[in-house]
């Protein structure tokens, strides 16, 4: 794995972020709150929690050991937009730091669940993209569920023809 890898991947992760919040950004209060039965119920739910998982992680890889982040001043697209861009540049930071030699060490930490895990740093960071890629998905099927336009295209192929 190189880092000019994790970069794109990186920036693949925020290009199809930007366009899911584009599209949450349509959506009516209601619409964005209502619940629909998905993983985390409502598209705002599904935002947060896309956040909160990249959140989690750029903890861990300072040594943190994260409970529960407080969700409880995203209330709207916005504010969750303001906080993802905020992650985002700690994560950028963190892997502009790294460097190549850093991707493949490891660090020990413990799930949510409590549970022990070692995992290297290339791994971990493929993981919160492809993470972010399914809650996305799941986010397009909420908006067509919604009556709302699905966000552009976030396939990987389409981000890397647009490059």
């Amino acid at each position: 794995m190189t880092v000019d890898y994790i970069r794109t991947l990186l920036d693949f992760n925020y290009w199809a972020r930007d366009r899911a919040l584009a599209s949450a950004e349509r959506l009516s209060p209601e619409q964005l709150s209502r619940q629909l039965g998905s993983s985390f119920g409502s598209v705002l739910d599904t935002l947060v929690h896309i956040h909160f998982a990249e959140w989690i992680w750029y903890h861990r890889w300072q040594g943190a050991a994260p409970a529960k982040p407080d969700t409880s001043g995203l209330v709207d697209v916005a504010a969750v937009r303001e906080a993802s861009e905020a992650i985002e540049l700690k994560i950028r930071s963190f892997v502009e730091a790294l460097g190549q030699d850093g991707l493949s060490r490891t660090i020990e930490y413990r799930s949510l669940a409590g549970q022990p895990a070692t995992s290297a740093y290339w791994q971990m960071i493929a993981h919160v993209v492809n993470h972010g890629s399914y809650h996305r998905g799941q986010l397009a099927t909420m908006l067509r569920q919604l009556g709302a336009a699905p966000a552009q295209s976030t396939d990987m192929i389409v981000f890397f023809r647009e490059r």
